[in-house]
């Protein structure tokens, strides 16, 4: 286990609570806890015990600083395998940020972005998949994707990538024997047709981990989602029925919105970051021109898009210019305004989009709003993913490592097809198996640690 200072912080979100908590770890987190609690040694109590008492401040003659309830947790058994003290006060900005400003006075130092989190991982407590998985469990914007994080915290990917790569290693182990101990006839000689055997089947377990991948980014990060149309559809009162508040200016004059507005939902376990563009159309209005330009964009950047027409008024121009845009996008076209008397001609609309993706809707009269989330679940959920599936691939890093080893993969297997000698395709190989290492942490540099890390937030 490594040697650090103790560091300190906040642990619990900044603002008024019930409770705010003050976390040390390190050799000395018991001592400086110590120094500053009257009513008991904490030095000589049972590790994994809390105990009431007052925090003070010795340099300011023992001023007490709060009423509290210390927890005292002694090494290796913690999060961090190092002693850690949790300090429990009364919540509130003031109050948790002097008794951290006290523990910081007395040897503690303030702790980087996560790094709590990375002295577990140095300290062998968890690896790199299982630390970023944490970050994932703090984020998660659903209950599916809050299990599927908790599962990867528990080292499920883990254990599976670990697995592959422990086949990799003993192929390329083979590889040495026959090499250095061509006379030990115990050993299985490898060949390039076993070599072949061995390549494709660990290919074949790194692309059933992929199989999912992109619905697990979703639900790690959201289903980036623009909702487009001219002006005065009805984009920012869709966004706000969504949301179920208020959160975007509704007014009946064209152009209200000017800027692209993003917010996160949860839509029957899919989480949307929905993004509320400024209608697009051919204006003079130099800041509507900026804003039309930014929803442009965000149908480029967009994962999914939601088209939404006026049913009460005929196609326009703009309207086609919208549907030719996204014709290359994941959507859905939405025709608003139900309640009022229809003039959208549905055989001309056809030409440009397929039936089975038109959502009849009334935002005003919340008609159609069940039945298009229910279109966005059953999109979303067509691979029968759920939260049971312990192969998700949800982080973006994870995913490339995975598709850089599988390329090395397909090229052990080109070499094989060449009759390349063995020893030389081993290295391709052995690339592979260096990838899969950089997932859990076993090869990755220290520069991609510090950049990890530094994502995270500072009381983790």
């Amino acid at each position: 286990m490594f040697e650090f200072d103790t560091i300190a912080a906040i642990s619990t979100a900044l603002g008024e609570g019930a409770i705010g908590i003050v976390r040390l770890s390190g050799t000395k987190a018991v001592e400086i806890a110590n120094t500053l609690f009257k009513n008991k040694d904490l030095t000589r109590v049972e590790t994994h015990t809390i105990h009431y008492g007052h925090i003070i401040n010795p340099k300011n003659n023992g001023k007490v600083i709060d009423e509290v309830m210390v927890s005292v947790l002694r090494a290796p058994k913690t999060f961090t395998r190092e002693d850690v003290v949790e300090i429990n006060c009364h919540g509130g900005m003031v109050v948790v940020n002097q008794v951290l400003q006290t523990v910081l006075q007395h040897g503690a130092r303030l702790a980087q972005p996560g790094e709590f989190t990375k002295r577990a991982f140095l300290n062998g407590r968890i690896d790199l998949s299982q630390a970023e998985a944490v970050m994932d469990l703090i984020r998660a914007k659903t209950d599916t994707s809050m299990t599927l994080a908790l599962k990867q915290v528990d080292g499920q990917l883990s254990k599976m990538i670990k697995s592959v790569r422990q086949d990799i290693l003993n192929t390329l182990a083979q590889v040495e024997v026959n090499i250095d101990y061509p006379e030990y006839d115990a050993v299985e000689e490898m060949t390039l047709s076993l070599m072949k055997e061995r390549a494709v089947v660990v290919k074949r377990d790194l692309e059933k981990l992929l199989q999912n991948a992109q619905q697990g980014k979703i639900l790690r990060d959201g289903l980036q989602t623009a909702i487009v149309g001219r002006p005065n559809v009805g984009k920012s009162s869709l966004l706000n029925r969504l949301l179920k508040e208020d959160k975007a200016i509704v007014t009946d004059i064209a152009g209200t919105t000017r800027d692209t507005i993003e917010e996160y939902v949860n839509v029957r376990g899919v989480p949307l970051k929905l993004v509320d563009t400024a209608g697009i159309r051919q204006t003079d209005d130099v800041v509507e021109q900026i804003g039309v330009e930014r929803s442009k964009l965000a149908v480029e950047q967009a994962d999914f898009v939601m088209v939404v027409l006026n049913q009460s008024e005929p196609l326009s121009q703009e309207d086609i210019a919208l549907l030719e845009m996204t014709a290359h996008k994941k959507r859905l076209v939405l025709l608003n305004k139900m309640d009022l008397v229809g003039q959208l001609n549905r055989d001309e609309l056809l030409k440009y989009v397929d039936a089975s993706t038109v959502i009849e809707l009334s935002v005003l009269n919340h008609f159609g709003i069940d039945t298009l989330e229910e279109k966005i679940a059953e999109w979303f959920f067509a691979g029968n993913v759920n939260d049971k599936d312990a192969s998700f691939v949800s982080n973006v890093r994870h995913i490339a490592l995975i598709q850089e080893a599988i390329e090395r993969l397909d090229d052990v297997l080109e070499a094989v097809e060449m009759d390349v000698p063995v020893d030389l395709i081993q290295i391709d190989m052995t690339r592979a198996w260096e990838l899969l290492g950089e997932i859990t942490g076993e090869t990755v540099q220290d520069e991609l640690l510090t950049e990890l890390f530094s994502q995270f937030c500072l009381g983790k």
